[in-house]
């Protein structure tokens, strides 16, 4: 891959990663606007090192595993308990599904990469008003 292919694919991911913190930071969520950039710039860039070493032989999918891994451990330092509540669940399964992001879009999937923040982008804005109204409603067992 060439210096030029290498930028379109980390910047892919860096406009995708905005995206999806801007979606986070208009929310007020903890983890907003750099912190998603920064995780699918992350991830990106672990997948286009993975590329790159493994051009002749290995196989690139050893680090992406790793990267799913290392960004559930910084999710789980997102979610916290406050008495019976449990808050931050969205926001770490979004921090999660960027990195994925960061990873497709290194991969060179562009069209990917724009369905993918798209949907995520959906499942956090336009799923909220539904979210609340399931939740307000009480449903009675038969």
């Amino acid at each position: 891959m060439d210096n030029i292919e290498f930028t379109y694919r980390l910047l892919t991911a860096l406009g995708a990663g905005i995206l999806i913190g801007i979606e986070r930071q208009i929310s007020h969520k903890s983890a907003g606007l750099r912190t998603n950039a920064l995780v699918s710039v992350g991830s990106a860039l672990y997948v286009l090192l993975s590329i790159q070493l493994t051009q002749d032989e290995g196989d690139v999918t050893r680090i992406i595993s790793q990267i799913v891994t290392g960004v559930g451990f910084i999710g789980a330092g997102i979610i916290f308990k406050e008495g019976l509540n449990i808050h931050g669940l969205t926001t770490a399964a979004t921090v999660w599904s960027t990195s994925s992001i960061g990873c497709i879009a290194a991969a060179g999937l562009y069209i990917e990469t724009l369905i993918g923040v798209a949907v995520i982008i959906a499942i956090n804005f336009i799923l909220v008003p539904i979210d609340k109204w399931i939740s307000q409603k009480q449903f009675k067992a038969k």
